[in-house]
């Protein structure tokens, strides 16, 4: 075998013939499937289709295979993605004065679980206040913003992603609404988390809130941005029991905890092709 595998991503209208025309498109490239993943929506007609796969020795070059690819695209009006599975996405971090997520994700990132390249740290607030995480060399804009200065800060924002060329970003904690504009700019490339007690425990302090009610599970979401606030579509959740003995101090330790392993494997999802957008809602092809 030569060179790094490939990931292959597609998503079309559903019909006869779509995953032998890939097989057979990679077998004749001179290609080994290594992993493939497919889902047929019945409700909504679509097809979705996750491969990886090694060019042989003698196998086409990547830019035949993509040409390939794109023939077979039009032909079944499909939206793909084919990427070095070795290349390293792009990834801004934004965070306001909650960085257990930051640190989380920038831990993964140092130990070689994420394998992406992190662009900058962004944060509405001075980095005083995330002091607790390490951030050795990675840049920290600091971006304040208030009602007067939004659309200037997020003009700012925008620059800085184009600038680096970052592919997605990452809303680790970060408590501001993202603008309708800046929602749609970012499109299937910025994911959000927040605690999974929406929308019946909004505002401050949800954590108090749901301890109030005598909850018996709390949980965490992460999704994609959307201009609906909290209504993206889902890439992962979990939960965790709560009983009478917890405290609200236990409901947000316990929270923290779950909001970090959410948004990691949200992340890596991402970082790895694992999601494919389906109206409302994501396909996610898990290990």
């Amino acid at each position: 075998m030569s060179n790094a595998p490939l990931i292959l991503a597609l998503s079309c209208l559903d019909r006869p013939g779509i995953v032998a025309a890939v097989s057979t498109l990679l077998a004749e490239a001179g290609c080994n499937i290594r992993d493939a993943q497919q889902f047929d929506d019945a409700e909504t007609g679509r097809f979705f289709m996750r491969v990886v796969f090694d060019r042989l020795d003698g196998a086409r070059s990547v830019a035949e295979i993509r040409s390939l690819v794109d023939e077979m695209a039009l032909r079944f009006k499909m939206t793909v993605s084919l990427r070095d599975a070795t290349a390293r996405k792009r990834v801004m971090l934004l965070v306001s004065k909650f960085d257990h997520c930051l640190a989380d994700l920038i831990y993964r990132w140092r130990i070689g679980e994420l394998a992406m390249d992190i662009t900058g740290i962004v944060s509405n607030h001075g980095r005083e206040h995330i002091a607790s995480t390490d951030l050795g060399d990675l840049p920290f804009h600091h971006m304040p913003v208030n009602r007067q200065t939004k659309m200037e800060q997020e003009a700012e924002l925008w620059r800085l992603i184009q600038e680096t060329q970052t592919d997605f970003v990452v809303l680790a904690r970060y408590m501001q609404i993202l603008s309708d504009g800046l929602s749609a700019k970012l499109s299937g490339r910025c994911i959000n988390i927040h605690h999974s007690f929406l929308p019946g425990f909004k505002g401050a302090k949800p954590y108090h809130q749901a301890h109030e009610r005598g909850v018996k599970l709390i949980g965490a979401t992460a999704h994609y941005v959307t201009s609906d606030l909290d209504e993206g579509p889902i890439i992962e959740q979990d939960v965790e029991r709560i009983s009478h003995r917890d405290t609200p101090e236990d409901l947000v330790r316990k929270g923290r905890d779950i909001e970090r392993r959410v948004l990691a494997r949200a992340v890596r999802y991402h970082l790895e092709d694992r999601l494919l957008l389906n109206g409302k809602k994501a396909v996610v092809f898990t290990d």
